[in-house]
């Protein structure tokens, strides 16, 4: 333990981000960097406790609690407040292989299950992730990862943060690994699903730039299943890999849903990032919502996200619809104790930006959509609400009913629906005729991820749904450490 008074002398400071106002107008990154010595205190706030909560990784009440990594966040939290930050980037990435995306991106359980967060705030484990990482590519103790050769090739499918994962896992141990990605870029869900002022992408390539230097293959503009058949890859390759992800966006059913002008959120994201790169949105190749009053369908991070791009775009106004009720301002022990994640009100960069702007939260809790109405030429004009309570039914469920008297017409030029996710696609999981589960994703069980066909893997959104990048990133090292056993019959991959 760095500090045995740490957590009493020092209070909790966030890491800063730059002012609304400054950042909307380009598409930069939010936060600033941190002073070395707030990071020291930071990490002396660590009471290296008996029984750390934040690495443990479980799920509670069906949520994150802990990190899914297992991080050995004390053991760094302490070298960096001794100033031993090498140190500290090797405990990290014992665990992590890339921490740069997750102290950008993750919602950061670690610290909703802090001890210290049970009486006062917990660490700030998030930015303490960050700001190792970076040093160490700024000192340059990243370096390429090289390893005897075994013989075995290995294709991955998909390079979102699971496949990713498994493959440079996979490569580190010898194996030789292709990626196989149907995007223009590697990355995935990180490249196209992240928007640029939350994940730079130059962080992205950064890291994809330091796999192929470690011998990792990318074959892009590749979808397997429709350019190339996935039994060609089974009979190619000793094994393989399936990190497809969970992209089947879920619709909304309702009148007007078909109208132009509404579309899923995964595709006005990606859309906006992949001209963003090509040339600075000067292609026009993307849903704009310029002089538009747009509607968001769906909270969550995926909804942050769309207000901030809207929002840079220049939108006129821009409101988000949630059908559960608003969380309360500080976490309730009797239905949500520690060390669960805290459900409570959370003020993202989207909403902080949208207040700024605008004056008011974005969001309408307790709404439900009924109708979308377009005008003569299809274009969708308004979106018909009206608010509803949750009562418990005959069963004791709980379901939605209206609200008597409370429907609203809301103008709208642009409906992004940013619902979630139903599951894997179909197409590989039909060719290759793959058992799925009652939720239509790959079966295969978590720590084994065989599938039904030999050779055959999942792992990732692919396999659990749709989850968290640092739950995909914790599949991709288990599944290579299973891929490895099969092929040699054992593992040092932990």
């Amino acid at each position: 333990m760095g500090k045995a008074t740490g957590f009493l002398e020092y209070e909790r400071i966030n890491p800063k981000k730059r002012a609304p106002e400054e950042r909307i107008k380009d598409w930069q990154e939010l936060k600033l960097p941190q002073d070395p010595e707030v990071l020291k205190t930071q990490g002396a706030r660590c009471m290296n406790c008996g029984v750390p909560f934040c690495h443990g990784g479980v799920l509670l009440n069906g949520m994150a609690a802990g990190c899914p990594v297992h991080n050995l966040i004390p053991e760094w939290n302490e070298l960096v407040y001794k100033g031993q930050w090498k140190e500290a980037y090797q405990r990290l990435v014992r665990t992590n292989p890339f921490p740069e995306f997750t102290g950008r991106v993750c919602p950061a359980p670690c610290e909703g299950s802090c001890t210290e967060g049970h009486i006062m705030e917990p660490v700030t484990i998030n930015s303490i992730e960050h700001d190792i990482i970076e040093k160490a590519f700024a000192e340059g103790w990243v370096a390429p990862t090289k390893a005897k050769p075994t013989g075995k090739k290995v294709a991955v499918v998909g390079s979102g943060p699971s496949g990713l994962s498994a493959a440079c896992y996979l490569n580190a141990v010898g194996h030789g690994v292709t990626v196989y990605e149907r995007n223009d870029r590697a990355g995935g869900l990180l490249m196209y699903g992240i928007p640029n002022m939350k994940l730079d992408k130059g962080v992205v390539e950064r890291r994809l730039e330091l796999m192929k230097s470690s011998g990792i293959k990318f074959v892009l503009n590749t979808e397997v299943g429709k350019d190339i058949p996935a039994q060609e890859l089974v009979d190619k390759y000793d094994a393989v890999i399936l990190c497809g992800g969970a992209t089947k966006a879920r619709g909304l059913q309702v009148e007007g849903h078909d109208l132009k002008g509404v579309h899923f959120a995964v595709d006005f994201l990606k859309a906006n990032t992949k001209s963003l790169l090509d040339s600075g949105l000067k292609d026009g190749s993307y849903i704009n919502a310029k002089d538009k009053n747009v509607i968001i369908i769906g909270g969550g991070d995926t909804g942050t996200d769309c207000v901030g791009t809207s929002i840079r775009h220049g939108c006129k106004s821009v409101y988000q619809f949630e059908i559960m009720p608003e969380p309360p301002a500080e976490r309730i022990e009797e239905t949500n104790p520690w060390p669960e994640w805290p459900k409570k009100l959370k003020v993202d960069y989207g909403q902080e930006e949208a207040i700024s702007l605008y004056g008011k939260d974005p969001r309408n809790y307790l709404i439900n959509t009924k109708k979308i109405v377009g005008n003569e030429k299809g274009e969708v004009k308004e979106v018909h609400t009206v608010e509803i309570t949750w009562v418990k039914n005959a069963s004791g469920r709980l379901v939605p009913q209206e609200v008597p008297g409370s429907e609203k017409v809301w103008k709208a030029d642009l409906v992004l629906l940013a619902m979630g996710f139903l599951g894997p696609e179909d197409t590989i999981p039909n060719e290759l005729k793959l058992n799925r589960d009652a939720r239509s994703n790959i079966k295969a069980d978590y720590e084994v991820f065989e599938t039904n066909v030999e050779k055959v893997f999942a792992a990732g959104d692919m396999r659990r749904g749709q989850s968290l990048v640092v739950w995909a990133i914790q599949e991709g090292k288990l599944v290579a450490r299973e891929v490895d056993k099969y092929l040699t019959g054992k593992s040092v991959i932990k």
